[in-house]
C-alpha cells in the first residue's frame, strides 16, 4: 500500500495520502516557525525589560576625578620625581665617595698605629740615650779627675 493510494474520509470528504501528508509537513513547520518567533519575542521582551542605568551620576563622577587630577598637578609631580631621581643620583655618588673616605681612614688609622709603635720605641731610645749620655757626662767627670790626680801626682808643689 502507498500513499497514493491510500485515502482518509473525513467528515465526507476523502483526501488522498499524499496531501494528507503535505499538509502535516506543513502544519508542523509552520508551528515550529511559531514556536520559534513566540520565543524570539519573549527573549526580547526579556532584554527590554532591562532598565539601563542612568549614567548622569557616573559622568559627574567621572569629572569630579578629572577635576581633582588637574588640582593635584600631576604635571608637576613628573618634574619633581625628575627632580627627585636627580637628587638619589647625587646622594649615590656621594655615598661612594663616603665609602671611598671611610677605606682611606681606615689605612690611616692603621699607619697612624704603626706610628705609634714607632714613635713608642723612639721614646725609649731616647730615655735609653739620655742614661747614656749621663753615664758619658759621669765618665768624662771622673777621667777629668783622674788626670787632675795624676797632674797633682806627677807635681805635687805646685
Amino acid at each position: 500500500m502507498s500513499l497514493e493510494d491510500t485515502e482518509i474520509k473525513i467528515g465526507g470528504t476523502s483526501f488522498k495520502g499524499i496531501y494528507v501528508a503535505i499538509v502535516l509537513s506543513l502544519a508542523t513547520s509552520l508551528g515550529g516557525v511559531f514556536w520559534s518567533a513566540s520565543s524570539l519575542y519573549s527573549r526580547l521582551e526579556a532584554v527590554e525589560s532591562i532598565t539601563i542605568p542612568d549614567v548622569q551620576p557616573m559622568q559627574e563622577e567621572l569629572q569630579l576625578i578629572k577635576q581633582q587630577l588637574q588640582d593635584n598637578e600631576i604635571g608637576a609631580l613628573s618634574a619633581k620625581l625628575a627632580t627627585l631621581g636627580t637628587n638619589l643620583a647625587t646622594i649615590m655618588d656621594q655615598q661612594e665617595k663616603l665609602l671611598e673616605l671611610k677605606s682611606e681612614l681606615s689605612t690611616l688609622s692603621k699607619e697612624i698605629e704603626a706610628m705609634k709603635g714607632t714613635v713608642a720605641a723612639a721614646e725609649i731610645t731616647t730615655r735609653d740615650n739620655e742614661d747614656i749620655a749621663d753615664r758619658i757626662t759621669v765618665l768624662t767627670k771622673e777621667a777629668e779627675d783622674l788626670w787632675e790626680a795624676i797632674s797633682y801626682l806627677s807635681n805635687p808643689y805646685r
